[in-house]
Parts: structure tokens; sequence; C-alpha cells
């Protein structure tokens, strides 16, 4: 697994082109968030061996980055453009499921971008050590 963590001053995304057949069809309607962290995760096709272990570390990760940037809201987006390799679509959206829940259960706000579509994005990133890191979890 491959994760770019952002965070962001600003984050703001609207659908626009449906690309995973099978998902719930998503109205172009903009969402925005302020003071939050952004988890831009391409989860892998050895993933699916190590599903626990990698669930449990990303978690580890997630918290770690979020108590860094001092924030307790989380969006998680799947972004499969960080390795060749990629999971079934419908493992991933579980796994989003399931690293959602563990993290509400812990305390956090967690917001999933709509699955399976390509989205405009509005970033505000600040310039400063923790606001943009990158982890191969495996």
């Amino acid at each position: 697994m491959k994760v770019l963590f952002i965070y962001c001053r600003k984050f703001g995304y609207t659908p626009t082109i449906k690309t995973v057949e099978g998902v719930p069809d998503n109205k172009n309607v903009p969402v925005y968030f302020e003071d939050i962290q952004t988890a831009f995760i391409h989860v892998e096709e050895e993933d699916v061996v190590k599903n626990a272990e990698v669930e449990k570390k990303l978690v580890k990760n997630l918290k770690w980055i979020c108590g860094k940037n001092q924030v307790k809201k989380v969006v998680i987006h799947s972004f499969a453009h960080l390795s060749d390799s990629k999971a079934d679509p419908g493992f991933t959206m579980q796994f989003f499921s399931n690293i959602e829940e563990r993290m509400k259960n812990a305390g956090y706000e967690v917001h999933q971008t709509p699955f399976g579509y390509f989205l405009d994005l509005q970033v505000d990133a600040p310039g400063f050590s923790f606001a943009r890191v990158f982890k191969n979890i495996n």
C-alpha cells in the first residue's frame, strides 16, 4: 500500500466522471472541508493477502499523522496512481469502510471521497514538515 498524506487548511472535491461500474451514482455536488488530514491511498494487490496487518498499520499511521498535524478529521481518498499493482475495486471499497469504522471508533471524524470517480480537487496545503508525508505500508 502506498499513501500520500496531505494536511489541508482547505480541501474540496466535486465528482466528475464515473470510472468504475457498479458504484453508486453520485451527483456532481461540491464538498468542502477545513483543517483536515487527507489520505490519498493506493491499495495494492498484495494488500489483499496481508489485509488485517496492512489495515492495522494504516490506522496507526493515520493516527500518527493526525497527531502531528493536530487534527481529528480525516478524508480517505482512493488514489490508484502510486503503483502499477492494484487491488480489486470491491476489496478496496470494503477496506476503506473498515478503516473508516476503526478511525471513527477511535474518536475521529472520517469522510470518504466517492469511490470510482474522477474528482475535481481543491487543495490548500501549507508548507511545513508534516503537511505532506509519503508512506509505503507493507
